[in-house]
């Protein structure tokens, strides 16, 4: 089976740009030779300039036909690119003598009168492959002589053919930068693709981690109640429990959601927390207004919550208060999660600053915003404090 070719190696000039290139370059080339012809005073103007400008349109077409054909070497290796350039460029080369002489041919007699006379004729016009040999006169002799010396067909169309063979291969010279280029920008666009690709697969990583955690501790606890004869408050957890899932699990784990909603998810999880230690843990929310819509990483809240309830309330049989809070600073987002609970002695707050959930929060952090974000997670005046710190967004950013 044969391989299919990358998309680098798939790449196309834009018709668009293929056309515009043709197009100036016999712009350019009526141009320079009807200037040519005026400085020079070569004569015919009007009858040179109206031809000149059909062979101009000829040359475009005959232009756009080598390049359908060198377009099938697009994929090919550059090498074999420049020798069907040079190869393609001959028989271009020899239509565009062919053209030029069928388009001049009306006034060759006129344009040899010209060149006779001294004029000479412009290069890519009728009888330029004339060579005109003049010897002056002297006391002794008459008249001055001129002679001219005509080459044979073959010679003066293997003349012209170089000029114009040359003009080809300088078009597909350029072509082929154009194509280079072309393949450079789809290999840039592939390689962001790719990286988006990554940076989504890793998110989703992250953020599945957190689900079978989370579902671990909550069937821990709802076992507990009913083992403890607690029905109805084991009905309630359920019912909790499927509220909790329904929402985070309806969100894209790649998407932002608004601060508002990731502060409603973690206040199902307290209160399903809540069901189990209903006299030791108390919750506290603060978001400001102008910070609700703010967008944040879902549940990226989720395992800071957790280490909370895990290493502050459950341990003590005093109430214990988790505050969950939001504030601008120095136009950064700042979040806050932290416990008034026990905790915050060097061997038990080592665990909570390097634990597989806080581990999760920064790689999600990093995945998602880079250098921009930052977690501080430590002992704080009465209790344990983690800090988020990220750009406030206040709509979906890629």
């Amino acid at each position: 089976m044969e391989r299919e070719a990358p998309e680098a190696d798939r790449a196309r000039v834009p018709l668009r740009i293929v056309l515009a290139s043709i197009a100036g370059l016999w712009l350019c080339y009526f141009a320079l030779t009807t200037l040519r012809s005026e400085v020079l005073g070569f004569g015919l103007p009007m009858e040179m300039m109206g031809r000149r400008a059909i062979a101009s349109v000829a040359g475009m077409a005959i232009t756009a036909m080598l390049w359908l054909v060198l377009r099938l070497f697009d994929a090919r290796p550059l090498w074999m690119k420049i020798i069907a350039a040079l190869l393609l460029s001959m028989p271009a080369a020899v239509l565009l003598v062919e053209s030029n002489a069928v388009v001049f041919a009306d006034i060759q007699e006129e344009a040899a009168q010209n060149m006779a006379a001294g004029q000479g004729g412009l290069a890519g016009d009728p009888l330029t492959s004339d060579n005109v040999i003049g010897t002056s006169g002297s006391a002794d002799t008459p008249d001055v002589v001129v002679q001219q010396v005509p080459l044979t067909p073959l010679q003066s169309l293997m003349e012209e053919a170089f000029g114009r063979y040359f003009m080809m291969l300088a078009w597909c010279a350029l072509y082929l930068a154009l194509l280079t280029g072309e393949k450079a920008r789809e290999a840039e666009r592939r390689e962001g693709a790719y990286r988006r690709a990554a940076k989504a697969a890793e998110l989703r990583s992250l953020r599945y981690q957190v689900n079978p955690h989370f579902l671990f501790n909550t069937l821990n606890s709802l076992s507990a109640l009913v083992l403890t004869g607690k029905t109805q408050a084991a009905e309630r957890m359920i019912q909790t429990i499927s509220t909790f899932y329904r929402r985070s699990l309806a969100d894209d784990p790649t998407a932002d959601v608004p601060l508002r909603e990731e502060f409603a998810l973690q206040k199902l999880y307290l209160d399903i927390e809540a069901v189990r230690f209903p006299h030791r843990l108390r919750a506290v929310y603060k978001l400001p207004p102008e910070l609700e819509d703010a967008k944040v990483p879902g549940m990226i809240l989720q395992p800071l919550v957790e280490n909370s309830v895990k290493h502050a309330v459950a341990p003590t049989s005093e109430q214990v208060t988790i505050t969950l809070a939001a504030r601008e600073e120095y136009g950064r987002l700042v979040v806050t999660v932290a416990d008034d609970g026990p905790g915050s002695g060097s061997t038990d707050g080592d665990k909570r600053g390097h634990g597989i959930g806080v581990a999760n929060v920064r790689d999600r952090l990093e995945a998602r915003f880079g250098s921009e974000a930052a977690i501080v997670s430590g002992p704080a005046p009465g209790g344990y404090s983690t800090q988020l710190r990220m750009p406030i967004l206040l709509q979906d950013s890629a």
